[in-house]
């Protein structure tokens, strides 16, 4: 039993810039980091009213420890006083994965590991699953929130700062920023639709975020010693960018409402795939020898999810 445990450890693998576990296979085009996903499901056991120390998660009463779901077996798992919930699905994969997903945690496992060398696996890798559910958890508080209001007023977060929308009447349309005020001034006809509002608005952060990729890029690929061969912006909802084994970069336009640090974190995350295609300890050093805070922008890069941004649809 001791040597089946061993081999499932080893072949249990992290990527730590995602949400899932994984096991290597990004050789030629490697994942960038992902938007962290939304909410946990985490549920506790019953305490004692003044026990101060209980969760401000949701609680629920305790359950069999395995009732069948179209998912797979649900089970649950009590760690650090914590009862953990988990979806179990058994697969031809050769390794253990775990995902955050809109149920909370699921599990993937080939069919011959056993359920106690699963919850070893849980164990071993409890800090990363119970930090990932607390920050869904956080994420779906904020969903909650009033969205923004479009119109004269309207605050919008840039470059990790706030700004506010002033709206003037005019014959064209233009969008003009005053860095001092910290304001956007957007001209329009008085007949302007909301949307159209929101297309200006949106246009005019892709063009900055443009602009502020092409300007940081060239200075950490020096630094890196390394070639790009182009930067797009992207869209995407997984993903904060990307690099290819050709050097083609895709940055996602949202980051120019981060901070820079954070801008030049995933800069420099992605050119580093051109030393290493990998996230291996080697990627990070790589890293961290053009970026030594990277780890701040990371955690701070975790805290947020697409919640916190405008919606421009």
């Amino acid at each position: 039993m001791p040597s089946i445990v061993k081999a499932i450890q080893l072949a249990l693998q992290l990527d730590l810039f995602s949400d899932f576990l994984l096991p290597e296979r990004r050789k030629t085009k490697p994942e960038a980091p992902e938007l962290p996903p939304p909410a946990p499901k985490l549920i506790t056991p019953p305490t004692n009213k003044n026990d101060d120390q209980q969760s401000s998660l949701p609680s629920l009463p305790f359950a069999p420890p395995r009732e069948q779901t179209n998912a797979g077996i649900r089970r649950r798992i009590l760690i650090n006083g914590t009862v953990l919930e988990y979806d179990l699905q058994r697969s031809k994969r050769r390794s253990i994965g775990f995902l955050i997903n809109d149920e909370g945690l699921r599990i993937t496992a080939p069919r011959w590991v056993t359920i106690n060398a699963i919850e070893s696996a849980i164990h071993e890798k409890q800090n990363w699953i119970l930090r990932k559910l607390s920050e869904r958890h956080e994420r779906t508080l904020r969903q909650r929130e009033p969205v923004i209001v479009w119109g004269d007023g309207a605050k919008l977060a840039y470059l990790g700062n706030e700004i506010v929308v002033r709206i003037m009447n005019a014959p064209s349309t233009g969008v003009h920023f005053d860095s001092e005020a910290n304001e956007l001034h957007v001209r329009l006809p008085a007949d302007t639709s909301e949307q159209q509002l929101k297309d200006l608005i949106r246009n005019w952060l892709q063009q900055q975020a443009k602009r502020e990729f092409n300007e940081r890029l060239p200075g950490y690929a020096e630094k890196l010693n390394v070639r790009y061969h182009s930067v797009s912006l992207s869209a995407a909802t997984t993903r904060w960018g990307s690099c290819t084994s050709q050097g083609k970069i895709r940055l996602n336009w949202r980051l120019i409402h981060f901070s820079p640090l954070i801008i030049d974190y995933v800069i420099a995350h992605e050119l580093a795939h051109l030393k290493e295609m990998n996230h291996s300890p080697r990627f990070w050093a790589t890293v961290a020898s053009i970026f030594p805070d990277f780890d701040i922008a990371r955690r701070q890069l975790r805290q947020h999810a697409t919640a916190d941004f405008p919606n421009f649809k």
